[in-house]
């Protein structure tokens, strides 16, 4: 049985057939987040790693707009890797690598109207994939209004972060809850579990990158 297939599982937990697909793309998914959240620039050639073992497991549980939405990732992680290492003149920190900054409030309304937006013509657009595309999708795209939320925030929100934008974790907390929600209601326990962790790291993240913008201005002053 294929490494790839979900239903060869890996160990049990509590009755919870665990796979080997889903175990490891957790694993990776949850020490790239860490290392996002203290600003390591390693995070992006592990995210890699996480969003391709993540698209195998979603197209298996009907989760379509998150499967593209790793295709998404797989590139912008690549984008983020090279962002986070070759900052322009006056955007480096001591390391350098790009600096923490904030963004706008009005650029930050205006993210989550276009993201609203998103939502409704993605979720719109998955629902239907099955009628379209049998032969790809033979199975209605499961919670299609809910999985296109996150898929439209996080494309958004992983712009953010590729620029290092503080704001990037609010809109990743709001994410990561629906989507810790999400795995629930599917019975991915292991992928929901791990988005309540995201959801913790999440928030430690916002305090540690306001905390590193802060450091700036001091050594300024």
């Amino acid at each position: 049985m294929s490494f790839f297939d979900i239903q060869n599982v890996f160990f049990t937990v509590l009755g919870y057939p665990l796979s080997y697909l889903e175990f490891f793309a957790v694993v990776f998914g949850l020490v790239a987040v860490a290392l996002s959240a203290m600003a390591n620039i390693w995070s992006w050639p592990v995210g890699i790693i996480n969003v391709v073992l993540s698209a195998f497991f979603y197209y298996q549980i009907q989760l379509y707009p998150d499967m593209f939405l790793m295709g998404f990732f797989f590139v912008t992680n690549i984008l983020g890797w090279w962002r986070w290492a070759n900052p322009r003149p006056g955007e480096e920190d001591k390391k350098k690598e790009l600096k923490v900054s904030f963004m706008g409030r009005k650029q930050f309304v205006l993210l989550f109207v276009l993201g609203a937006a998103g939502t409704y013509i993605m979720g719109s657009l998955a629902s239907r994939l099955h009628e379209w595309f049998p032969l790809l999708f033979n199975l209605p795209s499961a919670y299609p209004f809910v999985d296109s939320f996150i898929l439209v925030m996080s494309v958004i929100t992983t712009f953010l972060m590729v620029h290092k934008k503080v704001e990037c974790w609010i809109i990743w907390i709001i994410i990561d809850i629906v989507a810790t929600y999400l795995y629930f209601i599917k019975e991915a326990m292991f992928f929901s579990l791990e988005y309540a962790v995201f959801t913790i790291i999440a928030s430690f993240a916002l305090w540690n990158w306001v905390r590193e913008y802060r450091s700036y201005q001091s050594k300024t002053a």
